[in-house]
């Protein structure tokens, strides 16, 4: 062979060679680049708008170990079949706590995903877990990182009533690693305030309209005195003692029959009450119709007939009254006829 044949020959290997290096390096670099920019599970799912709402598969992707975060999920069931009253309670509390920390933590930096799974989408996820009752609060810890829990096994919290998004919110704090976190901010309620502007000025409305009628009720004294005497015989009678005690209504005597007085004056049954405000009420009559009505009746016989029933009755209410001081304290001297 030439000698400058074996030369050019030479020469044609390296450079393939050169080339199959480069190519190589190349590929090496791709590979590195798109390894490094492949997202996590943590990078997916907090991109999404928290709580997520997950089925079985995400809950095992979610949850599954090696993780590097930290998970707050939900098991509920929502679906009006169940009939979890807590559960659609608190679904809107644990939208505000998800959407307060997304909002409060945009980076992600706290590491911490909060994702929903009901139990029409996670039916064996219940019973892997052996729930028997729902909604219940799972917290799962990083198995990898400085906050690392060796088992990876999460924390439980069990729902024994209803639950407000403050104290969900407190009970994930206490169990995340010192630091600031994210504070809960409620959505401002504008139900709430278009609701009120609407009654204020529905009642400002109906006031315009009806005030000429309403006024002259109000000015009337008859009514008033009528109110008035209602909320004394009420009080006098022992109404407030009654709910202040919770004193009984009525008791037995021991012969099968019912005491309605109990005896001693630190002592009542609020059937008693309702006597004595009656026996009142019937004193306060007679004395009005005396004082007021009779002498207003220009028929001379009916105006006589009128004050004799009335005074009667008031004599006979009186005496009532003294013989029920009696069975309160029987060393009560006073007493009238008939009782």
């Amino acid at each position: 062979m030439f000698p400058g044949a074996t030369s050019t020959s030479m020469h044609s290997s390296m450079v393939k060679m050169r080339v199959l290096q480069l190519l190589l390096a190349a590929s090496l670099s791709i590979f590195s680049v798109a390894a490094k920019k492949s997202p996590s599970a943590f990078d997916i799912y907090q991109k999404k708008q928290f709580p997520i709402t997950l089925n079985e598969q995400q809950y095992d992707e979610l949850t599954s170990v090696p993780r590097d975060y930290y998970s707050a999920v939900v098991l509920t069931a929502l679906d009006a079949k169940y009939a979890c009253g807590i559960c659609r309670e608190f679904q809107p509390e644990w939208d505000v706590i998800g959407k307060s920390w997304q909002k409060g933590d945009k980076k992600g930096q706290s590491r911490v995903l909060f994702a929903t799974l009901d139990f029409d989408q996670g039916r064996n996820v219940f019973m892997k877990h052996q729930l028997q009752t729902a909604p219940v609060l799972f917290l799962f810890p990083p198995t990898t990182g400085a906050n690392a829990s060796p088992d990876g096994q999460p924390t439980r919290l069990d729902f024994l009533g209803p639950q407000t998004a403050e104290g969900i919110h407190g009970w994930i704090q206490r169990q995340l690693p010192a630091g600031d976190y994210p504070q809960l901010v409620r959505p401002f309620n504008w139900s709430k305030l278009i609701t009120t502007v609407t009654i204020v000025i529905g009642i400002f409305t109906f006031g315009t309209v009806a005030y000429p009628y309403i006024l002259p009720v109000i000015q009337n004294r008859n009514l008033w005195a009528l109110l008035s005497l209602i909320m004394v015989l009420m009080f006098t009678s022992g109404h407030m003692y009654n709910h202040i005690r919770k004193v009984p209504y009525v008791t037995g005597n021991g012969k099968g029959g019912i005491t309605y007085f109990a005896g001693g004056f630190s002592n009542q049954f609020g059937i008693e009450t309702q006597i004595i405000a009656a026996v009142y009420a019937v004193l306060s009559f007679a004395t009005i119709s005396l004082g007021l009505k009779v002498p207003r009746m220009k028929d001379a016989r009916t105006q006589q007939i009128a004050a004799i029933i009335w005074a009667s009755v008031a004599f006979g209410m009186y005496s009532f009254l003294m013989s029920l001081f009696r069975i309160k304290n029987g060393g009560y001297p006073f007493w009238l006829p008939p009782f």
